[in-house]
């Protein structure tokens, strides 16, 4: 046992390393000294059975744990414990299946004979603030492959059908024998005369020339929610592409851009209005006119209303999508400062001034107060 290198060290890998670590550091090293990649090399060869005997032990769980308890004594046959297998290759079909597709199709490459969806596709569109609030309904035009109407889809011309591939037997796959040092192995590679489908056109369809689509203007009909927001994407299930072999279509994602309102502002699911009122409005409160998505509301603003105050209007925000629960309406009112007033007003004001004491100041610490105070 004492010329044998750690496994861990063999993978590249930490003693305790994850099962996800130890795949991976098989993965590379086996690329590394694969026979395919160095062909000839003794040692390449020496270190790819290194490094799929060192796999064998740390990716099966119990021989993890004796290798980890007793070193290489613990997976020896000879030693009473049971071992990797013959020449510590034990388990070479879940080695060769997670190499399916390297080194030219290899050990058993996928195939294109089985469904295969169609491709998605994706169309954005610009709607108003009123649309995106109330929801609405858009006719949209793309350009896209459709089911070729000839064919029906088959890619032959009328008449005739697809015939199975000669060379592959329609299979999609050509296999071959491959001499390796470690003996014979088969190699699977796509089939070059069907290009992996199975079957073969002797006569295309004149439309579309065997492919089975043909590439089309569309319309169609897309229903948007009530409150979707920008960059809101709305799938639409099997308006993509066709599938292939009979395979399901493509879908269809709409983004959508919604144009920005002049009066109100969106955060998520609320609505924010800023709206001006009168110093005596705001003094004496008032029943005020608010402007909503629906119409006008009126609402009651309490005596000694401060500028700046937000009242939530609970309901008149916009509808989530998800829920259908509308958000609030928060109405940030504004004290207006009159900057023009003739010599009667300004005799009012200072009247008013006069009359005024600390008393009409509820609001402890305010600046009028405050101000007041100095002097």
């Amino acid at each position: 046992m004492a010329d044998k290198r750690d496994f861990y060290e063999v993978l590249g890998v930490q003693k305790g390393a994850s099962e996800a670590e130890i795949k991976s550091g098989f993965r590379k090293m086996a690329m590394k000294y694969h026979p395919d990649r160095n062909p000839g090399d003794k040692e390449a060869e020496e270190k790819f059975k290194e490094v799929n005997e060192a796999y064998s032990v740390l990716s099966d769980p119990e021989k993890k744990s004796r290798y980890d308890q007793f070193g290489h004594a613990g997976v020896d046959p000879n030693a009473g414990f049971g071992g990797a297998g013959a020449g510590g290759f034990g388990g070479f079909d879940d080695i060769f299946d997670m190499f399916g597709g390297m080194f030219g199709g290899g050990f058993g490459g996928q195939t294109r004979n089985g469904p295969q969806k169609g491709r998605d596709l994706q169309k954005a569109i610009k709607i108003t603030f009123d649309e995106a609030y109330f929801g609405c309904e858009k006719e949209i035009s793309i350009t896209k492959f459709v089911k070729c109407g000839t064919c029906k889809g088959e890619g032959t011309a009328p008449g005739t059908s697809k015939k199975t591939c000669p060379t592959c037997n329609g299979q999609g796959r050509v296999v071959r024998m491959q001499r390796t040092p470690f003996g014979q192995f088969q190699n699977q590679t796509t089939c070059p005369n069907c290009g992996g489908r199975g079957t073969v056109i002797d006569k295309p369809c004149h439309e579309c020339g065997g492919g089975g689509k043909v590439r089309k203007n569309v319309k169609i009909n897309v229903k948007i929610p009530a409150g979707v927001d920008n960059d809101s994407v709305i799938p639409i299930r099997g308006q993509g592409e066709p599938g292939t072999n009979g395979g399901p279509n493509g879908d269809l994602y709409i983004v959508v851009s919604v144009e920005q309102p002049s009066l109100f502002k969106r955060k998520g699911d609320n609505l924010y209005l800023d709206i001006p009122i009168t110093f005596t409005q705001a003094a004496m409160g008032d029943t005020i006119v608010v402007p909503t998505m629906t119409g006008k509301v009126s609402y009651d603003i309490p005596a000694g209303t401060q500028t700046g105050s937000t009242f939530n209007l609970k309901g008149l925000g916009v509808k989530n999508v998800r829920s259908g629960r509308a958000g609030s309406l928060l109405v940030t009112v504004n004290v207006e400062i009159p900057t023009k007033l003739n010599s009667e007003q300004k005799k009012a004001v200072k009247k008013l001034e006069e009359v005024m004491t600390p008393d009409c100041y509820k609001k402890k610490g305010s600046f009028a107060q405050k101000l007041k105070d100095l002097f």
